[in-house]
């Protein structure tokens, strides 16, 4: 159960410490005092989604502790690697100012995803809004299999699901009618003949514009090279520079014995000939490999402009045209063994369809097994929240499509009700005013909630629309409940503030400019009193407050009752 809820700098909160107890908690207040920002940290602590404008205004963060004691088992402590010696559970969660969370259970650090999912093992609010789900069709089927516990059932129905649609899907790529089939054959035969006829070659078009660019510039080339070559090789008439240098070291070759500077001089100057050897060398390799013949350039820019054609039509690259060739083989084989591809989908399709309908049909059948349950122990609920005649009832209907199926299975489901004697059945939404919607609403969580886990539920003003004799039911129902449960409950309802076992009263005012809202826990006479206000506002008379007494113990005896 929540044992302790430590908060600070939320909305109005500057600092509480909020000590709930075993049964039936109530929390009261005048509309706007801050009761819904208790409910709101709560909410936090657990995990749920929230908002950096929580953060009191003038505060860096914001920051909740809760302190749970009398816990179950939790598997999911070890999975977090969260020791449960000390018999407690401690969460805490800080929102800055810039948007990060830091949370932490029994002091270790873990995520918001997984605070929110240990949240789910501890605590459940129900907020006052929650009785318009029931408006939703969509969401009956969940309550259903929340009841039934199909989880273990859905889970594995979902995955062959996917197996089926995804068969599906394959099948119907390969799909198409005969004439479809001839045209995209020829289209496809077309166009790799066409791409295998270019003889395509990674890195060919770039070896191409390069040697473009050398023929293009051939005889300018040639007349450099042969210039270079005449100056450094000569001919019959002349020498050119490497036969001077070769001059030039036998000259000072010749002194060497005459002065050692003269050696060293020849030495370089026979390096500097070698040098010129090999450039006279590399010069005529050039002057050789350059080929005046302009059908070459023909050829060249010919072979460019069908690359160019080409990647009009295939890409961009040679590379992408390489890669379009394949994918159209690829394509042409499948299509020509569709045929063979395509039976052999569609009797693994057939298996595997035969199984998804048999896992549909145990889900289905477990659904309808739980219904009967749930109807019985609705039914019950709202006899005990002084609906005796209402029939409640979980119509099923086959989903529609093709397949009769879809990812939940193959029902739809959605709950039916007849408010009054003698009307027919009809949807939920069509028929239940607003009491009747939140009582229905309370019976269904409460059915879902004996069979939880979870120590503590959450009451948020689910009230709303019930008065009179009804909120009298509607009280002893949620005092039944905490004798399982620690319960907490938001509420306008003197029926259901008297029932309670601790109550809370939250108020709000004024110090040094700012507004505070705070919580305190009642006992006589405040309790009397903050029940009297629920019943006539702030003018208290004796009437009001001896009909708040009468109330108080009228709920005592009720609670002292229910308890033996």
């Amino acid at each position: 159960m929540l044992s302790l809820l430590h908060i600070e700098n939320i909305a109005l909160i500057e600092s509480a410490d909020i000590r709930f107890e075993a049964g039936f908690n109530v929390l009261t207040g005048e509309t706007g005092a801050g009761k819904s920002i208790i409910i709101d940290s709560i909410g936090a602590v657990l995990g749920e989604r929230t908002s950096r404008e929580l953060i009191r205004t003038g505060a860096k963060s914001a920051r909740v502790w809760a302190v749970f004691t009398q816990l179950p088992k939790l598997p999911l402590l070890e999975q977090y690697q969260i020791s449960q010696e000390i018999g407690e559970l401690q969460l805490q969660r800080e929102i800055q100012g810039d948007g990060r969370n830091l949370c932490r259970v029994n002091g270790k650090p873990v995520t918001v995803a997984q605070l929110r999912e240990l949240g789910r093992h501890l605590l459940n609010i129900h907020g006052q809004h929650d009785g318009q789900q029931l408006l939703d069709a969509a969401t009956h089927l969940g309550y259903l299999d929340g009841f039934g516990h199909h989880q273990p059932l859905l889970e594995p129905y979902k995955a062959q699901y996917s197996v089926v649609t995804g068969l599906r899907r394959k099948i119907a790529s390969l799909q198409m009618n005969e004439a479809e089939r001839v045209r995209r054959i020829d289209t496809l035969t077309y166009q790799i003949g066409e791409l295998e006829r270019a003889d395509l070659k990674a890195g060919e078009e770039e070896e191409l514009e390069t040697r473009r660019t050398l023929l293009r510039s051939a005889g300018r080339l040639m007349q450099g090279v042969q210039g270079a070559d005449f100056a450094l090789s000569g001919d019959e008439t002349r020498q050119g520079a490497c036969a001077l240098l070769a001059d030039a070291v036998g000259s000072l070759d010749s002194l060497s014995d005459v002065s050692t500077d003269l050696k060293e001089l020849a030495d370089k100057l026979r390096a500097i000939q070698e040098a010129a050897d090999e450039i006279a060398e590399a010069v005529r390799d050039v002057e050789r490999s350059v080929d005046l013949n302009s059908n070459e350039l023909d050829e060249v820019e010919t072979r460019l402009d069908i690359l160019y054609r080409l990647k009009k039509k295939y890409g961009s690259t040679t590379e992408e045209m390489l890669q379009y060739l394949e994918q159209c083989r690829q394509e042409l084989d499948q299509i020509q063994v569709a045929d063979d591809t395509m039976q052999r989908l569609e009797q693994k399709l057939a298996a595997e369809k035969q199984e998804l309908v048999q896992q549909a049909q145990a889900l289905s059948q477990a659904r309808r097994q739980a219904a009967d349950s749930l109807q019985r122990r609705v039914q019950e609920e709202l006899r005990q929240l002084d609906m005796p005649k209402v029939q409640f009832q979980v119509e099923f209907s086959p989903k529609g499509g093709e397949l009769g199926m879809d990812e939940t299975g193959m029902d739809e489901v959605q709950f039916l009700m007849s408010a009054n004697v003698g009307e027919g059945l009809k949807p939920i939404q069509k028929v239940a005013s607003g009491g009747e919607l939140s009582r229905v609403m309370l019976a269904l969580k409460n059915v879902l909630a004996a069979d939880d886990e979870v120590g503590s539920l959450v009451f948020d003003e689910v009230d709303t629309g019930v008065s009179g004799r009804a909120a009298q039911k509607v009280a002893e129902k949620m005092a039944q409940v905490a004798q399982l449960k620690q319960v907490l409950c938001v509420t306008h309802l003197p029926q259901i503030a008297a029932m309670a076992d601790s109550h809370f009263a939250v108020s709000k005012g004024e110090k040094e400019g700012r507004t505070y809202t705070q919580m305190v826990q009642l006992a006589e006479p405040e309790r009397s009193e903050a029940i009297a206000r629920l019943f006539g506002g702030t003018a208290l008379t004796p009437a009001l407050l001896e009909g708040a007494q009468e109330l108080l113990s009228h709920a005592q005896q009720w609670r002292e009752q229910i308890s033996h």
